[in-house]
């Protein structure tokens, strides 16, 4: 399994922090990783709510759909990706601070079947786009 854990702490009330990250089509817009997502709906973000999200690894763009499966506002999110090549689920969590937020972001990728060889390979590699990630995540946050 490829993992990445990061703890960021940013000058915003955490029902802003929790309201911008639980709405997952905002990954296009602080995760160079990440061509374009969408809401599938048009609903409020509560469990259940679905995302689109096309995702480049490797050169190629995959598209996977990422589901809220917990949802407590403003404390955490869990979001499940899964296709046939892949289970994706990240967790982020969200504490007051006194002088904003502190989110921790929990990132669990697992490659399905004989793919699973690869898994360490694939953790180095989710390590330099979990860090590109952050320093987005960052930047939109500040």
């Amino acid at each position: 399994m490829a993992y990445y854990r990061a703890e960021l702490d940013v000058r915003r009330p955490i029902d802003e922090v929790f309201a911008y990250l639980a709405d997952f089509s905002n990954t296009e817009r602080w995760d160079p990783g990440v061509v374009s997502a969408k809401q599938r709906d048009d609903g409020p973000v509560t469990v259940g709510t679905e995302f689109e999200v096309v995702a480049t690894f490797l050169g190629q763009e995959l598209p996977l759909v990422y589901r809220i499966v917990q949802y407590d506002p403003p404390g955490r999110v869990v979001l499940e990706a899964e296709n046939d090549n892949l289970r994706s689920v990240d967790t982020i969590t969200f504490e007051k601070t006194a002088r904003g937020t502190r989110l921790t972001y929990d990132a669990n990728l697992t490659l399905k079947g004989v793919r699973y060889v690869a898994d360490f390979a694939l953790h180095l590699a989710f390590q330099w786009i979990g860090r590109r990630a952050l320093e987005g995540l960052r930047a939109a946050l500040e």
